[in-house]
C-alpha cells in the first residue's frame, strides 16, 4: 500500500481546558466594559481535527486541523445577537468580536420569548477522552487504513479514518462555569466489486478500538455476497435493519417527534404516557452512557442528563432547550446546539437499549424478509405520522426460512417509522450495539432490529 501526505502533520499537542475557560471569561468581560447590564454567555472550543482519505488502495490526502471556535450570544433588554469566531482568542480579536455582537444585537428587534441565561448548576460526571486519539498521527490512522485495504484482498476500496479532540468552556453572565473534553475516532470505508459495494465501519471514543481488518473484512464480505444483485417486487417485507439504518430511523423521530419545539407547535406524533411502540423499545438521550462521546453540557451552558423518551414502550419525554422548556412550563435537557435554534431541542446521545439475539439469530427468526444495511435520501413526508420516504444503500438481501437466499438491488420505501416500531412490530433486538454518528454532533448508539413490517415501493430508480 503506498501513503501519499497532502500536508507534513505532526501529533497534535493535547490542549487544556483552563485555556478555554480563560478565553471564555476574558471575552465576558470585554462585554460588560463596553455595556454593563449586558446578558452574555460564551462557550470556547480548542482542539484538533485529522482525517486521512485513501482512495483506489492507497492514502491520498492526510488533512488536519487546530479548531479555536468562539460562539457568544448577548441580550441588551431582550435585544439579542450571536455571533462567532474562527481562529486566536487573544484580546484584540475577543474585543473585535464583543463590539461585532454588541453592534448586532442594538439593532435587532426585542425577543419576547428570550428564556434568559442557565444559572449555576454541576455537569454529570463525562469524560468521554482517550489521550492516544488527540495525539493520534497520520501513521497511527493509515496503518487502520492498511488494515482494511488488506482485508479486501483486492477490492477496490474507498473512505476514511478520522480522529478528533475537543476541550471546551462555558461561561456566561449569571455564574454558570462548565469545562469539559471528549475525543472520537471512525473508519468508514467501501469495497467495491464490478457491481457492488459493501460498506464498514467503526467508532469510539478510542482510536485503539478502530481495527481496520476486521471493517475491511466486513465491507468486501458484503460487497462480494452483494454480486449477482436482482430485482424483487415491491411490497410489504420483514427487515432486518443493521444500525446505520436504526440510526437514521431515530434521528427523524427526535427531530420531528422527540423535540420540544413539534411538540409545541402540535406538529408531533407523540403523545405522552401512551404505548406508542413496541415493549422491546426503551429509548433515551444519554450522554453519561459509557458507549457513547460528547460533552457533558450543551449550546447554551445547561448540563446534559439521561432522557427517557420512550421505556418499554411507552412514551415518558421530549428533550428541551432553554426557549422549547419556557414554553412548555418545564426545565432544559440540556440539548441546544450550535446552529440548531431554528430546529429546536437536538439529540447528542440516542442510546437504544441492547435486545439479547446475535446477529445468526436475527436472521434465523425472518420466515420472508430483507436484510437491510443503511438509508440514504430519506426525507420527511409527514412529520405527524412520521411518513419517510428514502432509499437503501450498501446492500440488501432477500432472506427466505431464515437463511439468506440472494442479494437485492436497491430499493425504495414509504414507511412511517412510529408504525414500523409500534406494538407487536419489533420482533428481535440484537444483543450487540454500534456507535453511529450522525448530524449535529450526534452520536447514535443502537443495535439491529427485526422488525414485522417494511413498506417498500419500488426500485431505487423509480
Amino acid at each position: 500500500m503506498t501513503t501519499r501526505n497532502s500536508s507534513a502533520e505532526t501529533a497534535p499537542a493535547a490542549t487544556s481546558a483552563a485555556g478555554a475557560m480563560a478565553a471564555a471569561e476574558q471575552l465576558l468581560h470585554a462585554i460588560r466594559s463596553r455595556a454593563s447590564t449586558a446578558e452574555a454567555e460564551a462557550t470556547v472550543q480548542h482542539g484538533t481535527s485529522a482525517l486521512t482519505r485513501f482512495a483506489n488502495g492507497f492514502v491520498h490526502q492526510n488533512v488536519a486541523e487546530e479548531l479555536s471556535h468562539v460562539l457568544v450570544r448577548v441580550a441588551l433588554d431582550r435585544h439579542v445577537a450571536t455571533a462567532r469566531l474562527d481562529g486566536p482568542t487573544d484580546p484584540d480579536s475577543l474585543g473585535r468580536l464583543a463590539d461585532r455582537v454588541l453592534e448586532a444585537a442594538r439593532v435587532r428587534p426585542a425577543d419576547p420569548e428570550w428564556p434568559g441565561l442557565t444559572p449555576p448548576a454541576p455537569p454529570p460526571p463525562v469524560d468521554h477522552w482517550d489521550d492516544a486519539t488527540a495525539l493520534a498521527t497520520p501513521d497511527d490512522r493509515a496503518a487502520i487504513v492498511a488494515a482494511f485495504v488488506a482485508a479486501s484482498r483486492g477490492l477496490e476500496t474507498a473512505g476514511a479514518c478520522s480522529t478528533d479532540a475537543v476541550v471546551a468552556a462555558y461561561a456566561n453572565t449569571e455564574g454558570q462555569q462548565l469545562a469539559g473534553r471528549t475525543t472520537w475516532a471512525s473508519l468508514d470505508g467501501i469495497a467495491r466489486t464490478a457491481t457492488s459495494d459493501g460498506s464498514g465501519r467503526h467508532a469510539s471514543v478510542s482510536v485503539g478500538d478502530i481495527d481496520g481488518r476486521l471493517v475491511g473484512e466486513r465491507a468486501a464480505r458484503k460487497a462480494r455476497d452483494g454480486e449477482g444483485a436482482g430485482d424483487i417486487e415491491p411490497g410489504r417485507y420483514e427487515v432486518i435493519l443493521e444500525p446505520q439504518a436504526v440510526a437514521n430511523v431515530l434521528q427523524f423521530l427526535f427531530v420531528y417527534g422527540f423535540n420540544g419545539r413539534p411538540v409545541e407547535e402540535r406538529r408531533s406524533f407523540v403523545r405522552i404516557g401512551d404505548a406508542q411502540f413496541d415493549p422491546s423499545v426503551t429509548l433515551r438521550d444519554d450522554v453519561t452512557d459509557a458507549g457513547t462521546v460528547g460533552l457533558a453540557f450543551d449550546a447554551e451552558g445547561t448540563p446534559k442528563r439521561s432522557v427517557d423518551v420512550v421505556s418499554a414502550g411507552v412514551t415518558r419525554g421530549v428533550v428541551h432547550t432553554r426557549r422549547t422548556a419556557l414554553a412548555a412550563g418545564t426545565d432544559s435537557t440540556g440539548n441546544a446546539v450550535e446552529g440548531g435554534e431554528q430546529w429546536g431541542a437536538l439529540p447528542g446521545n440516542p442510546v437504544l437499549d441492547a435486545g439479547v439475539a446475535s446477529d445468526a439469530e436475527l436472521i434465523a427468526g425472518v420466515e420472508r424478509g430483507l436484510l437491510v444495511t443503511d438509508f440514504w435520501y430519506t426525507r420527511i413526508l409527514d412529520p405527524r405520522t412520521q411518513v419517510v420516504t428514502g432509499l437503501t444503500r450498501n446492500g440488501v438481501w432477500l432472506i427466505e426460512e431464515g437463511r439468506i437466499a440472494r442479494p437485492v438491488s436497491n430499493l425504495r420505501f414509504t414507511q412511517s417509522f412510529v408504525e414500523a416500531l409500534g406494538p407487536g412490530q419489533v420482533r428481535a433486538v440484537s444483543a450487540a450495539r454500534a456507535l453511529v454518528p450522525g448530524g449535529m454532533e450526534s452520536f447514535h448508539l443502537v443495535p439491529s432490529l427485526h422488525l414485522a413490517s417494511w413498506n417498500f415501493t419500488g426500485g431505487a430508480k423509480g
